[in-house]
């Protein structure tokens, strides 16, 4: 088992959301920009970045594809070197020396603005501020989280359409990812067996790239070492990794958030479950027919599919207008 577990499910993690991303940008522009970069650590997860770009490299033609890697490692020019040199002349790879602050100037000189951008940044390393700053959480006692700098999320944000994934120590970004300019922002803890945890949060403006990270969190290696859990859920409970993970967690996420606006049509629960917690959207339906079961809520219609248009209601709640 890695040192890390949670570095290696983060690199799985990346390499799922490259292979999505690449061939969508490569389709919609003639120029892209992946950004990589890290706080400390031998940023090893740049070498499985550069093996993704080599495989799609015959989707290049009469495109640009730049590759900025900031990263404090000295080893890595040489270690990336034999893989740079098999890719094709479309692709520029740029290492920078330095830390995540060193991003935004090396993303404007590559021309990342206005093109197609995914950015990778890993600060896991770096030491989180308790309520330092108006992008973190705003909750007395719950720590922003180390490394996302506005900066360094504002520059990625100018990409048109714009990704950024993120690892990061203890703490929240999702303030920080909405204030930057990602619409759709999801988060989750990940708890090894030994050793500290770690946070992932993506922040995106598609949907349908949403869905497909989504889809990634859960499908990656259920035998690597770490848990989940969705800082949605009220109770906090790990979860295991499984292609259909335990719907108990969102069960509560729903009553919550049922009790908190009142009666929903199961489309816009199919939303919030996309949008506001750990889980897929597709999930929901599991969710809420156990939450039928149970007598925990109300459908209107009461009987029939559990279409979009059926409205549920927490029980006791009053019936929809």
């Amino acid at each position: 088992m890695p040192s890390d577990p949670t570095a290696a499910v983060t690199r799985e993690l990346l390499v799922r959301q490259l292979e999505t991303w690449l061939p969508g940008a490569l389709h919609r522009s003639r120029r892209a920009t992946v950004a990589l970069a890290y706080v400390g650590g031998d940023a090893e997860s740049a070498d499985d970045a550069l093996r993704v770009v080599a495989e799609y490299a015959d989707r290049l033609r009469g495109r640009r594809l730049s590759v900025l890697v900031v990263a404090e490692a000295v080893e890595l020019p040489a270690r990336l070197g034999p893989i740079e040199a098999g890719l094709p002349a479309e692709v520029a790879v740029h290492v920078v020396p330095g830390d995540p602050s060193r991003l935004p100037v090396a993303f404007k000189a590559a021309g990342g603005a206005g093109a197609p951008t995914f950015s990778f940044v890993d600060t896991a390393g770096a030491v989180p501020a308790v309520n330092a700053t108006p992008t973190g959480s705003g909750d007395p006692g719950v720590p922003d989280a180390a490394g996302a700098d506005p900066a360094v999320l504002a520059a990625v944000a100018t990409g048109r359409p714009a990704e950024v994934l993120l690892r990061l120590g203890a703490g929240t970004a999702r303030a920080a990812l909405t204030a930057a300019g990602f619409p759709l922002v999801t988060e989750v803890e990940l708890v090894p067996t030994d050793g500290e945890s770690a946070t992932v949060a993506f922040g995106t403006g598609s949907d349908r790239s949403l869905e497909a990270f989504k889809e990634a969190v859960w499908a990656v290696d259920e035998f690597a070492g770490v848990r989940y859990r969705d800082p949605a859920d009220p109770a906090g409970r790990l979860l295991d990794i499984a292609l259909d993970p335990e719907p108990g967690p969102l069960r509560r996420e729903l009553l919550v958030e049922l009790s908190r606006s009142g009666p929903r049509t199961v489309t816009e629960l199919r939303r919030y479950t996309l949008t506001s917690t750990v889980y897929r959207s597709s999930d929901a339906v599991r969710a809420l027919t156990g939450l039928l079961t149970a007598g925990s809520v109300t459908r209107d219609p009461a009987h029939g599919r559990l279409g979009g248009d059926v409205v549920i209601a927490a029980a006791g709640s009053a019936p929809p207008a």
